[in-house]
């Protein structure tokens, strides 16, 4: 802290916060945590001290929403998210910070758009008949295609960045997930994916001891925005929930390519 100062250690205090409520309550928020860490501090650095801090909440969150997961998604997303992050971990050996930082915030912010695009053009075709409009169901190969493209996305980001969550939210919305189930099955997913992150991490020395004695000052933080955010989820109503996380990944993705 006395090498950070003040003003910059309280800019983490409340992207620590961010992580909590990102956790239990709107994921999105999660994006603007990953953006003021690495204003902070480094790229490679702030990925490094931000993943234990994730993980704190990760099992805050598994214990408030164990109960709403679906373990088949998590089984199917499990091959390209593994092959994501493999590329992640080749991605990070190769390049430098700020390559990093402007990759995650261009992909995040395409994904963030199509899926603006398609709400949009979900709601026009429902005005032009005037009745709700069916969902569209999709074959079994977009299904799969589908999944396999947000999985390496995420995978990719989440190594790179940890900022896999607005990939993961987008896939999960477009699934049809309501808040709670959207939630519980994101948990488990980070939790899942996170945990093996941490021997690359600390192979690439991402992780460092100096590193965790800042989440050690963090963490507390992070308990507090995950009670915040356990008491705030109750009353998100859907669509509210749905454009928060589409915005925050925006301008989260936006930060991040300054």
């Amino acid at each position: 802290m006395a090498q950070l100062g003040v003003a910059p250690f309280a800019v983490l205090v409340v992207a620590a916060l961010l992580v909590g409520v990102s956790k239990t309550a709107v994921s999105g928020v999660g994006t603007l945590s990953v953006a003021l860490f690495a204003a902070v501090l480094p790229a490679r650095e702030s990925t490094g001290v931000l993943l234990p801090l994730l993980l704190v909440g990760d099992v805050l969150a598994v214990r408030a929403y164990r109960g709403h997961a679906d373990r088949a998604v998590l089984l199917r997303l499990l091959p390209s998210v593994a092959a994501g992050v493999l590329l992640g971990v080749a991605f990070i050996a190769w390049t430098d910070d700020t390559v990093m930082r402007r990759t995650i915030g261009g992909l995040l912010l395409a994904v963030a758009l199509h899926h603006v695009w398609q709400q949009v053009r979900s709601r026009a075709a429902v005005r032009d008949v005037r009745q709700p409009a069916p969902a569209r169901g999709s074959t079994g190969h977009q299904h799969r295609l589908r999944t396999a493209v947000f999985g390496l996305l995420a995978g990719f980001a989440t190594m790179v960045a940890n900022a896999g969550g607005p990939a993961m939210s987008l896939y999960l919305l477009s699934s049809g997930f309501a808040v709670l189930g959207f939630l519980g099955t994101g948990a488990w997913f980070f939790l899942l994916v996170n945990l093996v992150k941490v021997p690359f991490s600390v192979g690439l020395g991402l992780i460092t001891a100096n590193g965790l004695v800042l989440d050690g000052l963090l963490a507390l933080a992070v308990v507090a925005g995950a009670f915040a955010g356990r008491a705030l989820v109750h009353r998100i109503d859907q669509r509210v929930f749905t454009w928060l996380v589409l915005a925050f990944t925006a301008l989260a993705s936006l930060a991040l390519l300054r």
